[in-house]
């Protein structure tokens, strides 16, 4: 009874058909993760290279002097226009813009803030213009959603309740003379 076992199991393991199938069906899930996980990431960076390109727009139109009555929600639209591929931008943008002191360089010590889309009532953020020759640090946070959630692309990054991800821009100016 057992040489017979181990006669059919030797023919068993030197037949070779079907040996391609089983290849593809251990590896072809591995490559479409692999392939997933490329382009969220690769979507991601976008948008973070978007946001930081609206960033630096809005900031050089605010430094220039173009933008009239130059409040949070002249920037916020500025930014939003400029950051096209981020999609609930005007939803989810929260800035942050607060002068620095030349004298001791004491940077906020408060990581940036984001949109709490959980709660009706936002988070309270500086937004303080400042005066002529100070130097302004401007913090900007968007809230974008993953493509594909479970890729475990942001396992690192900071999510919210709902899963999307905070991305964060800085920009600093100074405030010319009039």
């Amino acid at each position: 009874m057992t040489s017979r076992f181990h006669r059919a199991l030797r023919r068993f393991t030197r037949h070779e058909s079907g040996t391609a199938a089983v290849e593809f069906t251990l590896s072809f899930p591995l490559v479409l993760f692999m392939f997933i996980w490329a382009v969220e990431l690769g979507l991601l960076m976008t948008k973070q290279v978007m946001l930081e390109f609206a960033v630096d727009v809005a900031m050089r139109e605010l430094r220039l002097g173009r933008m009239e009555n130059p409040d949070s929600d002249t920037l916020k639209e500025d930014i939003c226009d400029n950051a096209k591929i981020i999609g609930t931008c005007r939803d989810t943008i929260m800035i942050e813009m607060t002068p620095i002191n030349t004298t001791t360089w004491v940077m906020p010590a408060t990581p940036v803030t984001c949109v709490d889309r959980e709660e009706d009532v936002q988070p309270v953020v500086s937004y303080n213009p400042g005066t002529q020759n100070q130097i302004m640090l401007v913090r900007v946070c968007v809230i974008v959603e993953p493509l594909f959630p479970g890729t475990g692309i942001g396992a690192m990054l900071n999510k919210d309740q709902d899963g999307g991800y905070g991305m964060a821009a800085l920009s600093a100016f100074v405030n010319e003379p009039s």
